[in-house]
């Protein structure tokens, strides 16, 4: 019964309260250009900077029982922004009727069920084996990270943080070499990564060793391939590189190719996410590279910087800013967000986070030759500033 309960309870607090939560951003989006991957994405950056709001302060200034005082606010936060999240889709739904809406013999299931035939039919033989093949390579890796887990020595300081968090419900007070009481650790106090875990172990009541090598390569890694996936829809577009004028009919549906980010060469894209699992598989050429973090290392919170953050800001660049438009309102919500979840992860990302807005920024305003693109981008950096005053603050201060 508790193995039941626990499933239920990771099931909960991995798919359904970030799925809720993505659809805030979501309902300010237009409904071409959002899907249930970009809910799901947009959920899990948004729920890691509410996670930010509260656990950095709980770490600075609450003393004893600050992962309780955290757990607890996060939890009822994160319930109220989901059911937030419902609230503005029910609203919307009833606001731009669906074309199901005199059908009543036709339930969500049986929706679900037509689109996936829809897209299946539409695909050649050949888009079907190479999608087979990708699915096996992912299922490959999945089971290989369960399966034959590895360990490495920074598991002695982050594991070992998530488990004292779960076990005493302090963070970042006790030494995890020692078990003695120590002073704030400030180059880690920031990153927050590991207390999240640790809330994942509380709420589901599984030991929180358990869920940083088994649940989160089970979830962090299919999270990687699916920005892979939204990062590959923008660059295979069919209007994009020449490839489909704009205006032009598509030969198999009829429909204009005009730009709704819903448009996409679908040749291309399975080979895309082929060599983007080939690419991780074959990677490990040294233990400092990206790919060995990603199978390796998953549950650390620079793994997921340098795996899943910084490929979704490269998603965020191609989205918002194409030459034609500078996104919805939703969009820059889920940026900042983003640069938000770099310094959950670690404290250097959010400095490598900035650096590479500010780069982009500069490339884009002088070949689309607008630079207000300068002043957006620097807005979204606003929290990661405020973050890296915060670090100083702490590091030279001695007031923690």
């Amino acid at each position: 019964m508790l193995r039941i309960l626990s499933l239920f309870s990771l099931l909960f607090w991995l798919a359904v309260i970030p799925f809720c939560i993505g659809l805030i951003p979501a309902n300010f989006i237009s409904a071409k250009k959002r899907g249930p991957g970009f809910v799901l994405l947009a959920g899990y950056f948004g729920m890691w900077a509410l996670f930010e709001v509260v656990a950095i302060p709980a770490v600075l200034f609450v003393k004893y029982d600050n992962f309780k005082v955290a757990s607890v606010l996060f939890a009822v936060l994160s319930i109220l922004c989901a059911a937030a999240g419902l609230w503005l889709w029910y609203r919307n739904r009833r606001a731009h009727k669906t074309s199901y809406k005199n059908d009543t013999n036709v339930n969500f299931v049986d929706r679900i069920k037509e689109w996936i035939a829809a897209q299946v039919k539409r695909m050649s033989w050949a888009e079907r084996i190479e999608w087979l093949l990708f699915f096996v390579l992912l299922g490959f890796q999945l089971y290989k990270a369960v399966a034959y887990a590895s360990f490495d020595g920074d598991d002695a300081y982050y594991v070992v943080e998530s488990l004292i968090a779960q076990q005493a419900d302090v963070m970042y007070r006790i030494l995890p070499y020692t078990g003695r009481p120590t002073d704030l650790d400030v180059r880690h106090a920031l990153a927050v990564f590991p207390m999240w875990i640790a809330f994942v172990a509380t709420r589901s009541h599984i030991h929180a060793t358990i869920v940083s090598h088994t649940i989160m390569p089970l979830v962090l890694i299919p999270l990687s391939y699916l920005v892979y996936y939204e990062i590959g829809r923008r660059l295979f577009k069919t209007n994009a590189y020449g490839m489909k004028k704009e205006g032009t009919a598509s030969k198999k549906t009829g429909r204009n190719r005009a730009d709704d980010g819903n448009i996409f060469d679908r040749e291309n894209l399975p080979v895309f996410m082929l060599l983007m699992t080939l690419f991780q598989i074959f990677g490990n050429v040294s233990i400092y590279t990206n790919e060995t973090f990603f199978l390796t290392r998953t549950w650390q919170g620079k793994a997921v910087a340098g795996c899943l953050v910084i490929p979704a800001l490269f998603w965020m660049f191609l989205w918002i800013y194409d030459g034609k438009r500078h996104g919805d309102a939703g969009m820059w919500f889920v940026f900042v967000c983003i640069n938000m979840a770099a310094g959950v992860c670690s404290s250097i990302a959010v400095f490598l986070v900035c650096i590479l807005m500010a780069l982009t920024a500069f490339c884009l305003a002088i070949t689309e030759r607008d630079y207000r693109v300068i002043l957006k981008m620097g807005a979204v950096c606003i929290p990661n500033v405020i973050y890296m005053a915060v670090y100083v603050i702490v590091a030279y201060s001695g007031l923690f």
